[in-house]
């Protein structure tokens, strides 16, 4: 007689990464302790085990969330002497890709919830601050002073996150020659 396998038991980790997936779904609103055992196909009781209440649960994935970005932005923007314009293209490049849709309705799901909560607009907007930060860096390396810098990177991420918001399939354009176009006049203007 076969017996069935039991799953592995989920760690923090595992409970994090279904709720960042809720998140992507359905937003924060979603994020229902009873919607996330079912999505892990576990039993709410596990939950428990793991996280006090749904409030810690928020508070993890909320410090998971700025300590990836900022990594990410870190990692992204990363240069070596002489490369500093390489690296702007390349981040331009990678936040402006419309292939990680999810990540879009992550980052719109924390501002979302930024709205209604002051300890998630404070992460947030400390996340906003180092990717301003990093961009600066690379255009003050580049010659440009402060207050150009300054307003570039925010001309950077206001295009890319505005442009990987919006549905530009109807708009007659070609999409590639477009984004290069930008890309050159926020990093060489």
């Amino acid at each position: 007689m076969a017996t069935a396998a039991r799953p592995a038991p989920l760690d923090r980790a595992a409970w994090i990464r279904g709720a960042f997936a809720i998140v992507a779904d359905d937003g924060f609103d979603g994020l229902r302790v009873e919607a996330l055992a079912k999505r892990l196909k576990v039993t709410k009781g596990s939950f428990y085990w793991h996280f006090k209440d749904r409030d810690d649960l928020f508070a993890a994935v909320l410090s998971e969330w700025r300590d990836s970005r900022i990594a990410d932005i870190r990692k992204q923007t990363a240069a070596q002497p002489g490369q500093e314009l390489a690296a702007l293209h390349h981040t331009i490049d990678v936040y402006a890709a419309a292939r990680n849709r999810k990540g879009i309705a992550i980052e719109a799901g924390f501002r979302l919830w930024a709205r209604q909560d002051a300890a998630t607009a404070a992460v947030v907007e400390e996340v906003d601050a180092e990717r301003l930060a990093c961009t600066c860096r690379l255009f003050r390396v580049l010659g440009l002073g402060e207050t150009e810098a300054a307003a570039r990177s925010v001309l950077l991420y206001a295009y890319v996150f505005g442009y990987s918001m919006m549905q530009c399939g109807r708009f007659a354009m070609d999409a590639a020659a477009v984004k290069d176009w930008i890309g050159r006049q926020i990093a060489t203007g």
